[in-house]
């Protein structure tokens, strides 16, 4: 009868467990690095050596989730924005009961906006059931983060700021925006809003966008 060492099977549970952290923080630290990392940067930065994070590199690259551009840096791969496209409909999903509570509260088109490739997404929008006249806007429409109350709530967000901002006729004239960035879920950069035709009361509409975003982030979360 052979003996069996349960310490082993342990520690190659815990080495794969450190393993895949490390790669999830490499995954972080190149995300949060526009220009890249040379691998003596990510190395220095996770506090291991440089055979670790070739390690952690080749296989990251084979998946596409990193890649080495033609100075050495690695930068982010095509498979994290799969994985990103991949996640959008269960973000939109997620965010739909605050956007229709907020949509009937203001009186306004509700939407929730994120970041993609540098530009504002509406990724989801919803319409008020009540009113007469109300704004038709595109799911999917694209916008630059410093126009629109949509994207410089983003911008603000990046920050810390939570507070709501308007914008008057920035993306379309005669229309009136209000939104608040969505913050504390680890890997995204959103905002909520509503936009209207006729000016928004930012006191009355502000609280109501910021308590969106905030049942947004809780159910992100």
């Amino acid at each position: 009868m052979r003996a069996v060492d349960a310490t082993a099977g342990s520690n190659r549970t815990g080495e794969t467990s450190q393993t895949l952290d490390r790669g999830l923080r490499l995954l972080h630290l190149v995300a949060d690095t526009p220009a890249g990392l040379t691998v003596s940067e990510a190395a220095n930065r996770l506090g291991v050596g440089r055979a670790a994070v070739y390690r952690l590199v080749g296989p990251l690259t084979g998946h596409g989730m990193l890649r080495r551009g033609s100075d050495g840096r690695l930068r982010i791969g095509a498979g994290v924005l799969h994985l990103a496209r991949r996640a959008q409909p269960l973000l939109a999903e997620g965010a739909l009961p605050a956007l229709r509570r907020l949509a009937e509260q203001a009186g306004a088109t509700a939407h929730l906006t994120v970041v993609d490739g540098g530009e504002g997404v509406a990724l989801a929008v919803v319409e008020p059931s009540w009113t007469s006249f109300h704004v038709a806007y595109r799911t999917g429409a694209r916008h630059p983060l410093d126009r629109g109350a949509a994207g410089r709530a983003i911008l603000a967000g990046r920050s810390g700021t939570a507070d709501p901002v308007s914008s008057s006729g920035e993306l379309e004239s005669g229309a009136y925006g209000v939104a608040a960035p969505v913050l504390g879920v680890p890997g995204l950069e959103a905002s909520v809003g509503v936009v209207a035709l006729a000016p928004l009361d930012v006191a009355l509409v502000g609280p109501q966008v910021q308590a969106a975003a905030t049942a947004v982030a809780a159910i992100l979360c």
